[in-house]
């Protein structure tokens, strides 16, 4: 079974929106007041777009068609909140707009001063070379 949560998250993940490809540039690597967010984080029998373990908050961005499935995000709404996580969601619009008023929207929530670290050119997603400082 959990490999089966692992696969649909991997999955997820590499099917990811134009906005939460925006968005995760702007979260990972605890860029923004140093939080930790992971993407497509199962919880229960739901993916939160992004989530952030320490302060039980999960960021939802929403495109066009959750006007169709309404009735479907509230009823995970409700089980997400009945499970201790808090909601902030922005549309699609808000991200492609100015991603960085998003992730200064998350800091008011979580009542942090906006602090914002850009990530190291080392590591993840970046050629390692034995004596480098980072990509040519």
């Amino acid at each position: 079974m959990r490999n089966a949560i692992i696969k649909r998250a991997r999955q997820l993940r590499n099917k990811e929106t134009k906005t939460e490809k925006l968005l995760w540039g702007v979260l990972r690597s605890k860029q923004v007041c140093e939080l930790k967010f992971r993407r497509q984080h199962p919880i229960g029998p739901y993916f939160a777009d992004f989530a952030c373990l320490k302060h039980k908050l999960i960021v939802e961005i929403d495109g066009g068609y959750h006007d169709f499935v309404a009735e479907a995000d509230l009823r995970r709404e409700a089980y997400l909140r009945r499970a201790g996580w808090a909601l902030l969601r922005f549309s699609d619009q808000d991200v492609l707009d100015d991603p960085e008023t998003v992730a200064i929207g998350i800091a008011s929530h979580l009542k942090l001063p906006y602090k914002f670290r850009s990530r190291k050119k080392t590591g993840s997603g970046t050629e390692k070379q034995k004596g480098s400082k980072g990509p040519a």
